[in-house]
């Protein structure tokens, strides 16, 4: 994610250090997406099933243990290897095309190559696996569950509804990513820029590259929660009653909101500290012109 061509990585070593980017994040800041996804995918009803993000960790741990707030990791983590590793080598390889004649990447390139890595990013990896994670942990949280594991909840999904079933929600998932990813990589470029000033090549500590990477995550949960609410809501399992302005209003479309900021600053603020800190490794044993 430099702003030089000679401190850009080779495209593997933007796809290995987003990959394994991505699979620690979310071993790391899962819990918070399972919660977020339970107030998300539950229509606000009389007696909603929960009263708050501390509620919903309460009934969780009373029913499953602390592993209950690790149900759809699996569909998550072989989700997110691939997706990081696609987002950021996507980004690298647009960023390395879009610089300047100086070599600089402003803030309005990085805007244009962030929104670029989406598409790509939702239709590849990301519609797919959130489609799983959100039925199985819909599933889970039913009175009898019939999914067992992740590749249980895939193939049952596929033979009683077909490929299409896992794609639910796509155009929804392009809105969220288009404005997750163009809000994260404007800030984050805006930010590195100002930090760096007249000198391109300064170094970024990772203490800085967190704390920018946690703005840039405040940033994009207020942007894009509303879209991630009406996905979430889409590819549940009861997707096809949910009208949500019509039975909760607009504050709805916030709903998971305070579970997101948790795990998105830590998300974001994570994933840029240890794609930045692989690359540097890598540049050291993996020699590339």
């Amino acid at each position: 994610m430099s702003t030089t061509p000679a401190a850009a990585p080779a495209q593997g070593k933007a796809i290995l250090a987003g990959g394994l980017a991505g699979g620690i994040e979310i071993c790391i800041t899962f819990p918070t997406e399972y919660v977020k996804t339970q107030l998300q995918v539950y229509e606000k009803a009389k007696l909603p099933r929960y009263q708050g993000t501390g509620d919903c960790v309460k009934q969780t741990m009373r029913s499953h243990g602390v592993l209950g707030l690790y149900q759809g990791l699996s569909s998550l983590l072989y989700g997110s290897i691939p997706k990081a590793a696609v987002r950021l080598g996507m980004f690298e390889f647009l960023s390395n095309h879009m610089r300047d004649f100086q070599g600089r990447m402003d803030s309005t390139r990085g805007l244009l190559c962030g929104l670029g890595t989406v598409v790509a990013e939702a239709v590849v990896v990301v519609c797919p696996t959130e489609t799983i994670k959100v039925k199985f942990i819909h599933d889970q949280c039913s009175a009898n569950p019939k999914y067992r594991d992740f590749f249980h909840s895939v193939r049952e999904i596929v033979r009683e509804q077909g490929l299409r079933a896992t794609y639910q929600g796509l155009t929804a998932t392009v809105l969220k990513q288009g404005s997750n990813q163009a809000i994260r990589f404007f800030v984050m470029t805006s930010l590195r820029k100002w930090y760096r000033g007249d000198d391109p090549s300064k170094p970024m500590n990772p203490v800085v590259t967190g704390a920018f990477g946690a703005i840039a995550g405040v940033a994009s949960v207020f942007g894009n929660t509303p879209p991630d609410v009406i996905k979430t809501q889409m590819q549940g399992l009861e997707a096809h009653k949910y009208q949500i302005m019509k039975h909760e209003g607009l504050k709805a479309f916030y709903k998971g909101t305070v579970p997101c900021l948790g795990r998105v600053c830590l998300d974001v603020a994570i994933v840029f500290i240890i794609y930045d800190e692989v690359v540097k490794f890598l540049n050291k044993v993996w020699k590339t012109d």
